[in-house]
């Protein structure tokens, strides 16, 4: 076992090893990583909060809420990614090494951020919505100005657990196209056999660190984003929601 971990330092230790040219290199193992991740969550964001916001606002489709709750627990992220990369081997203008995996992964983000936006939003309290409207405010402003604010603890935190399993998730999309990010070192080392154990241990320290430092930037960025007295008012529900939406 010590020779394993020796080996790990010394593959960490080559200088080459850090590149950010050489598509062997960490550094652009981790820039690929984080851009498919990045990608992933933007598209996923910009379908699920403006939809879950208007729905809720308007108080429908609960039963589109729960099944796409249920719809994100069932299927499994390593089917979506190979089903479409099925679909993009087939469309000539489409790469079947960057985008089957970001759709795969916008699928599996879409269902936590969908659903902390929708029930936040639903669960604001009426008094205030009501207070709202009394002062003549639109339903255009009551959406962006009331409710919006006072849900956004709860919208900031699944944005965080979503972006958290995608970049977790994104090193599957190795076994399947030639991308993957670190989940290339992991793939590798085990194609090489007891030679490649080294590179399986450091790909999977490298991803378990990477996503350790993304939650903890989001977990800052989250202070900074979100005013402190609804930080304190909605732990609770930040609590709740996210764990009934992971």
């Amino acid at each position: 076992m010590s020779g394993l971990w020796a080996d790990v330092i010394g593959w960490f230790g080559d200088a080459s090893r850090w590149s950010v040219s050489d598509p062997s290199g960490i550094g652009y193992r981790v820039i690929e990583h984080l851009t498919v991740s990045t990608v992933a969550m933007l598209i996923a964001i910009a379908l699920a909060i403006p939809t879950a916001l208007v729905l809720a606002h308007h108080r429908r489709a609960e039963a589109i809420a729960s099944a796409i709750v249920n719809l994100g627990r069932a299927v499994p992220s390593f089917g979506l990614i190979v089903v479409f990369w099925l679909v993009a081997t087939y469309i000539p203008t489409v790469s079947p090494r960057f985008w089957p995996l970001v759709g795969a992964l916008v699928a599996l983000a879409i269902p936590p951020v969908f659903t902390n936006t929708y029930t936040s939003v639903r669960d604001v309290d009426a008094d205030i919505v009501e207070a709202a409207r009394g002062m003549g405010a639109t339903e255009h402003a009551v959406m962006f100005r009331t409710e919006l604010p006072l849900a956004s603890p709860v919208i900031v935190a699944g944005v965080r657990l979503a972006y958290v399993q995608v970049i977790a998730t994104t090193a599957i999309g190795a076994i399947v196209t030639n991308g993957g990010g670190l989940g290339r070192y992991i793939v590798d080392g085990f194609a090489i056999g007891r030679a490649g154990h080294a590179m399986v241990v450091s790909g999977a320290l490298l991803l378990g660190v990477l996503t350790l430092a993304a939650d903890r930037v989001l977990a800052a960025a989250e202070v900074l984003v979100v005013p402190t007295p609804l930080r304190e008012i909605s732990t609770v529900r930040v609590e709740g929601v996210t764990g009934a939406a992971g």
